[in-house]
């Protein structure tokens, strides 16, 4: 095994418990009880994960599916929905979106002092660092949650640029796929945290839960590497369908379109209709969202229909050549090898091919 492997995986990993730790701390000490550590036992799930994936896969990551990701969400995700329905309680002197970490001189001279006489630097150290820790611990509540979620989403980033790849996808895709997690890290962030300031949200649990949820289910595209990767095609004749045809062509672009419809910008959008159709909460940033998820959602719609006629251009006058269709990967097959589900699927999705313009024979 690689040094550079071993020491990516194991350094990536080392970073999604220490903040998932931090969470659970800012949940007991929000919460005032310690039975909230017991959401550190969710960690041994990671754990557990990065010595299976040592052992069979050398540090390496999986095809479409990144199971440390995954498990940093569930580590991750409960601290954060108990820190967002446990909101607001603290109060917070600082102005909003302020943060605030003042060190006293008076402070660090006490530390000094203490630390005079036969007690080293070391310790001098440890008392400004318990200084620091208790500053750290002052910050309001709700500054703490938005750091929390900020943080989160840059480590599904980063942690998913040191995660290992595998054979399975390049660097190419890798560097296409942070920067589509990039914009939509962004586009979460900015729903949960806009949704949920509203003051009339707050005060309705069902709405909460409802965001959180939506948000939750947002977060479930992280894991995966579809939206770079294209499905292998079926080396079976038997088996190229016209969907399967379209999935093997289209897989990536499809992938992302369904993200948007019913992952992100749909729900999105569902969400702030909601809100603004039924509870009649409107300001000026949650009318221009809606707007913004409308034209995405319209956008990818009017994409998958640019992608569709494509397609069928292509088996129109592939049949017209005498072929089957194939997929890209794949040498295309005459047609006499093509069998009669085939031809019969070929015409039916070609039921209505494009007019041809008629020449009319000239008059003697």
């Amino acid at each position: 095994m690689e040094l550079m492997v071993l020491l990516n995986a194991l350094v990536t990993r080392l970073l999604f418990v220490l903040h998932s730790l931090i969470g659970v701390w800012r949940v007991t000490a929000v919460k005032k009880e310690p039975k909230y550590w017991l959401l550190a036992l969710l960690n041994l799930l990671l754990c557990l994960e990065t010595g299976l994936t040592l052992k069979f896969k050398q540090g390496r990551g999986y095809k479409w599916f990144s199971p440390a990701i995954f498990l940093y969400l569930i580590c991750t995700v409960p601290s954060l929905w108990l820190l967002e329905i446990h909101h607001g309680t603290q109060y917070c002197g600082n102005e909003p979106g302020a943060v605030q970490v003042n060190v006293s001189n008076q402070d660090f001279n006490q530390s000094r002092d203490s630390s005079h006489g036969n007690e080293g630097t070391d310790h001098h150290i440890i008392q400004t660092a318990k200084v620091f820790v208790n500053q750290l611990s002052t910050i309001c509540e709700t500054v703490w949650t938005l750091a929390l979620h900020q943080t989160f989403l840059l480590l599904l980033v980063v942690g998913r640029w040191l995660l290992p790849i595998g054979v399975e996808i390049t660097r190419d895709q890798l560097s296409q796929l942070l920067l589509m997690f990039v914009g939509t890290a962004a586009d979460i962030l900015e729903f949960a945290s806009e949704t949920l300031d509203i003051e009339d949200v707050r005060k309705n649990y069902v709405l909460i839960n409802a965001i959180l949820a939506v948000w939750t289910w947002s977060m479930l595209q992280f894991p995966l590497d579809l939206a770079v990767q294209h499905i292998g095609c079926k080396p079976s004749a038997s088996t190229r369908r016209i969907p399967s045809l379209l999935l093997c062509r289209y897989s990536a672009e499809l992938w992302n379109i369904g993200v948007s419809l019913f992952i992100q910008d749909g729900p999105f959008f569902i969400v702030r209709s909601i809100l603004m159709g039924h509870f009649r909460i409107f300001n000026q940033m949650l009318v221009f969202f809606t707007a913004k998820n409308i034209l995405v959602v319209t956008l990818q719609l009017y994409r998958l229909a640019v992608i569709t006629l494509d397609f069928r251009a292509t088996i129109l006058q592939k049949s017209r050549k005498g072929e089957v269709s194939c997929c890209p990967c794949e040498p295309c097959e005459a047609s006499t090898h093509a069998t009669a589900d085939q031809d019969t699927e070929m015409r039916e999705f070609v039921a209505f091919p494009p007019k041809e313009e008629s020449h009319a024979l000239p008059e003697d």
